[in-house]
């Protein structure tokens, strides 16, 4: 595809890419991009992108991806979910407005999953799109535990209302700081297991000449980087973000060290064996050391302390069951939540004021029904697949570490949904579309030739 560009052609391609990835570090920054404001700063940044980029292949007669040509399936799920919301939105039962908010936010990030497809062509683009990721989270991990510990406590510009003392980066929420945490540091731990060598080391002299490779390269940044992401979860104290990794963590690793020892584009087995210390390493740094120094003990007695606590999430979960029960098949239009449910609320909800169900299963039902909902859980749960797949059927190292990642996120986000909100802010919404999308990218990406591989740069 590089052949049929000039040289001024590459650079514009690149300059769409360098925009792609400014919009994945700037979407967590404006309060999780959940304020109206910083809500409409992203449709009008994606849809803008979009309409070049689309209009860039189109002027050069650029030939589809790969994935995006064989992935039809997947943006025709998105597609039956996006319909279906949009013919709520134009009903506008309970709140026009929010309604047509979650309208502009879903075409969005259907608008950024397809321009991973565009944009996301060579394995130095797959690298640069995790590494984005990780700066992002490794940013709002020292922001929030400067912050934290300076006790000045600010988000993004705008002082601190709620969750003084714990980690919340520029997010409001220190639950949807740690999924958005979990999430990038999955695809990190991927691109960590990209690194690792092909072939065992034969003796103690190239043990020894690796590990001083390793010290002197990016490996040791990216490793650092993950220490003090971890460290930042652990901050949080949230108790269903750290479940939530370190349970994906372990289910996700003995899964792709088990399929693995099926690939047959693997010869040399013996390197799994690195993969093995890797994961041993990340879950005994990161849990001993880590959590030694940076509170997980806060966030055990908080585990501890959940089933004596008066817990009015759940209770919002109960006393939404007889709405859900009437709009179960059809839901009531996105944003509608929060106007629907006081009339459903019972004593033991408490006085707090609810906007979001704290289940983000509840509030997808409740606001789409399971006509617009189960399309989006069917994509999410064949990029699960298809990310530990890759384990079996790919023999490049990025791509497995990449489908390693994918699942792994996946996973921790399906966990973490079922007692809060993440995937209602739309930074962390968007970014998971990055997620599924890079899933299915690893899992078809062409690497036959060297004019696939490089793509557009």
């Amino acid at each position: 595809m590089s052949t049929l560009l000039s040289q001024s052609g590459n650079a514009i391609a690149n300059k769409y890419y360098y925009w792609f990835l400014g919009l994945l570090a700037w979407m967590p920054l404006p309060l999780a991009s959940k304020r109206i404001w910083a809500s409409m700063l992203l449709c009008v940044w994606v849809y803008v992108l979009s309409a070049f980029v689309i209009r860039f292949y189109i002027a050069h007669a650029l030939q589809v991806p790969k994935p995006l040509r064989v992935a039809w399936p997947a943006f025709l799920l998105l597609g039956l979910s996006f319909s279906w919301q949009l013919y709520l939105s134009m009903q506008a039962n309970v709140d026009a407005f929010s309604a047509y908010l979650s309208s502009m936010l879903a075409l969005a990030y259907i608008l950024i999953f397809l321009l991973c497809f565009l944009l996301i062509n060579s394995t130095e683009r797959i690298k640069a799109c995790a590494w984005v990721l990780v700066f992002s989270a490794l940013f709002q991990a020292l922001y929030g535990s400067f912050m934290n510990l300076s006790g000045i406590e600010y988000l993004f510009f705008v002082p601190k209302d709620t969750y003084f003392g714990v980690n919340t980066g520029t997010f409001v929420n220190r639950n949807s700081q740690a999924g958005y945490l979990v999430m990038c540091c999955s695809i990190g731990i991927g691109l960590m297991i990209s690194t690792l060598a092909s072939t065992p080391a034969k003796n103690i002299r190239e043990h020894s000449r690796r590990w001083m490779q390793a010290i002197l390269s990016r490996k040791i940044i990216l490793r650092l980087s993950l220490v003090m992401i971890v460290a930042g979860l652990v901050m949080t104290h949230s108790r269903m973000g750290n479940t939530s990794f370190f349970a994906s963590l372990m289910i996700i690793s003995p899964l792709a060290l088990i399929l693995g020892r099926f690939n047959k584009r693997v010869k040399n087995k013996g390197s799994w064996k690195g993969l093995f210390v890797l994961l041993a390493s990340l879950v005994i740094i990161d849990i001993a050391v880590v959590g030694t120094f940076f509170g997980v003990d806060k966030v055990a007695q908080r585990l501890e302390a959940t089933a004596s606590e008066k817990e009015t999430r759940d209770d919002v979960v109960k006393s939404s069951a007889p709405l859900l029960d009437k709009v179960y098949v059809t839901g009531l239009g996105g944003g509608s939540f929060y106007t629907a449910f006081p009339e459903y609320r019972t004593y033991e909800t408490g006085r707090s004021f609810y906007n979001l169900a704290h289940n983000d299963y509840l509030q997808f039902i409740l606001e789409f029904g399971l006509i617009g909902f189960l399309p989006l859980l069917l994509l999410c749960m064949i990029v699960f697949y298809l990310g530990l797949a890759v384990q079996m059927r790919r023999g490049d190292r990025l791509l497995r570490g990449m489908g390693f990642g994918v699942s792994m996120a996946v996973l921790s986000m399906g966990i973490h949904a079922t007692v809060d909100f993440n995937l209602q802010m739309p930074a962390n919404a968007g970014t998971f579309m990055v997620v599924l999308a890079l899933g299915l990218i690893v899992y078809y990406f062409p690497t036959q030739g060297k004019r696939k591989r490089r793509g557009l740069s």
